[in-house]
């Protein structure tokens, strides 16, 4: 028996099926004053947040005291376990399909509404929501300085108008309105595309100049690993879920979360010379082939749970 952590699906398996293995999935743990928030507020956290906080770990401390074993996607996940309950945990991915998320050389973009087979440079970004969490505001305010600056530049931005982690906005408000009103874009080459479908999403990837991943201290997008994945050229927050898999100048290009001017810097010094920069891209396709193959995954899953 498997089940995912958090919402409370497992709490009750053991007691229908006391005799079977419980294997529990664990993606998060909340710390009185987690490290996102660290990351994010500049005020201590109130009472009644830090009292919600705890409450929110009792389903995943019910599955930790029931599962045999569990699986934790990556070591930094599981550092926000106890240490006295993080010994029950293993850090498993759950694995890339390195055949599918893989380069296409001299792809171009068109999609159901949007045709940019005319464009030299795309500056890519993908997430759930448009939310500080996932760096949207700062990578806006990047993409501003950027698009003045290369005027041939296109930016693809894939995702919802919304926001998926942490505080939402009052009806009617959002991230987007209000990068789209602080900043001045050239909005015939911004493009919003929504939600997409899995192979449109690829074509996002493949067709990439510069993917930009931004993101707090908190669980790491299964995207970015995917963009490494399909060859791109990763600029990424210097924060520890990043700092697992990218090693800045080796296989992507680290900035400082909350310095837009340096993540501009960077994706312009990337657009000004993309071949010395190619050497980025087949390192970071390897480091997921290394260590985040499915196939290769699912081989050690399978033995795990045989034994």
């Amino acid at each position: 028996m498997m089940a995912h952590s958090g919402w409370g699906p497992g709490m009750y398996l053991k007691d229908v099926w006391p005799d079977a293995r419980f294997i529990g999935y664990f993606e998060w743990y909340y710390q009185p004053v987690g490290p996102d928030v660290a990351f994010m507020e500049k005020e201590a956290p109130s009472e009644d947040q830090l009292l919600r906080t705890r409450g929110r770990n009792a389903p995943i401390l019910t599955d930790l005291a029931a599962c045999d074993f569990g699986l934790c996607p990556t070591h930094y996940q599981k550092s926000q376990f106890p240490p006295v309950l993080a010994d029950k945990l293993k850090v498993i991915h759950d694995g890339i399909d390195v055949e599918k998320y893989a380069p296409a050389p001299g792809a171009k973009l068109v999609l159901p509404g949007l045709d940019l087979s005319h464009a030299d440079e795309i500056v890519t970004y993908v997430a759930r929501g448009m939310e500080p969490y996932r760096g949207f505001p700062q990578f806006m305010a990047a993409m501003a300085e950027v698009m003045t600056r290369r005027p041939g530049v296109h930016v693809v931005v894939v995702g919802e108008d919304r926001v998926a982690y942490g505080r939402k906005l009052d009806e009617g408000d959002s991230w987007k309105k209000r990068m789209l009103a602080q900043h001045n874009f050239d909005e015939s080459r911004l493009h919003f595309t929504g939600l997409v479908s899995r192979a449109d999403y690829l074509k996002v990837l493949q067709a990439s100049s510069v993917h930009v991943y931004l993101t707090v201290p908190f669980v790491l997008s299964w995207s970015m690993m995917e963009a490494m994945s399909a060859g791109c050229l990763l600029v990424a927050s210097d924060t520890d879920p990043v700092t697992e898999l990218i090693e800045d100048g080796r296989n992507g290009v680290l900035v400082d979360f909350y310095n837009v001017q340096a993540t501009a810097r960077a994706v312009l010094r990337v657009l000004d010379d993309p071949a010395k920069h190619a050497p980025l891209r087949a390192a970071a396709r390897q480091t997921i082939i290394d260590r985040y193959n499915a196939q290769e995954i699912y081989a050690r899953k399978a033995a795990l749970f045989r034994s």
